[in-house]
């Protein structure tokens, strides 16, 4: 076991910045599905409007998450998104996420609210920008 465990010490940030990647990369395409109806075909939803907001908010932001730049910051707005979407929208059908569809938003929440302590790890923007790096802004 203490392999293992000096192992897991060594890879765990680079597992971070992995996950924030995946996750970023995955929660993008929400908001482009949204702004330009891509991927999926679906159609754009007005700009102006509840969920012309949050594509805006979950483009830009799944792009500084993906990039993490600024990740502790936008990953606290996304938290915040997904918990207004999962209170607004899922939980008002049910009390149980299973039954409501809101699995994906609590999950999400949670992810985020994870990188706001967390940060992007060492393979982030935050991480590469010294002025970030000093101030404690950074990732690590």
């Amino acid at each position: 076991m203490p392999k293992l465990t000096a192992l897991a010490r060594r890879w765990a940030p680079y597992l971070l910045s992995l996950l924030r990647i995946v996750v970023a990369a995955l929660f993008l395409e929400h908001g482009l599905q949204k702004l330009w109806g891509f991927p999926g075909g679906t159609s754009p939803v007005p700009l102006y409007s509840m969920a012309g907001a949050a594509g805006v908010i979950e483009t830009v932001g799944g792009l500084l998450l993906l990039l993490g730049l600024f990740t502790r910051a936008a990953a606290f707005v996304l938290s915040g998104e997904m918990a207004v979407a999962y209170f607004m929208v899922h939980a008002p059908h049910s009390f149980y996420p299973v039954v409501n569809r809101g699995e994906l938003a609590v999950l999400y929440c949670f992810v985020f609210l994870y990188f706001v302590f967390a940060g992007g790890g060492p393979w982030s923007v935050d991480a590469a920008i010294p002025a970030l790096r000093d101030t404690g802004v950074n990732s690590r």
